[in-house]
């Protein structure tokens, strides 16, 4: 096996579950999710030298993923529960955002972190499994402030993850 190889099967095995997830969100057929979760990981061996580097890895392999989930719609195109361009255009973003599963090792830190309105809101939430109207009447705001506060301490969380991770100097 030569480095390339190597490296390429280092990086699949550490990205697999995500891209996994994601062809997850769009096939539903568990026997389509395998066929075109193999395929991804053919795409991605073949065309190892096409990715950059500098680049992180987990936003190129979903790329990938995403094509050969465009290959399989267009091939079940007659299916009525095929999913538009757009939306696996919105998933692939979505996931792209997704921290890799090491990256939430710090997840815990960074919610003892949380301070006033923005503890009380995310443990309401996320604790509780409170919607946004339902914490608005606990906490005497409107539904659409504690969605949007709710947002902002979720990019909050973002950023502190981010910022252990890369302070670790992990790349990926």
């Amino acid at each position: 096996m030569d480095d390339s190889t190597r490296n390429a099967t280092r990086l699949w095995t550490s990205a697999q579950p995500m891209v996994a997830a994601f062809v997850a969100s769009v096939v539903r057929d568990r026997r389509d999710r395998e066929d075109v979760l193999q395929e991804t990981a053919l795409a991605v061996l073949n065309s190892f030298e096409a990715y950059d580097s500098s680049q992180p890895f987990q936003g190129w392999v979903i790329g990938v993923a995403r094509n050969q989930i465009g290959l399989y719609l267009r091939r079940r195109r007659r299916d009525r529960l095929v999913f538009s361009e757009e939306t696996v255009a919105n998933l692939q973003s979505a996931f792209e955002q997704t921290p890799a599963p090491e990256e939430l090792d710090h997840l815990p830190g960074c919610l003892e972190q949380l301070q006033g309105r923005s503890k009380e809101l995310c443990d309401l939430r996320y604790k509780h499994g409170l919607k946004p109207a339902a914490i608005s009447d606990r906490v005497g705001m409107s539904a659409n402030s504690v969605a949007k506060a709710l947002q902002r301490v979720r990019e909050q969380l973002r950023s502190c993850i981010e910022a252990k991770f890369a302070s670790e100097g992990v790349t990926g």
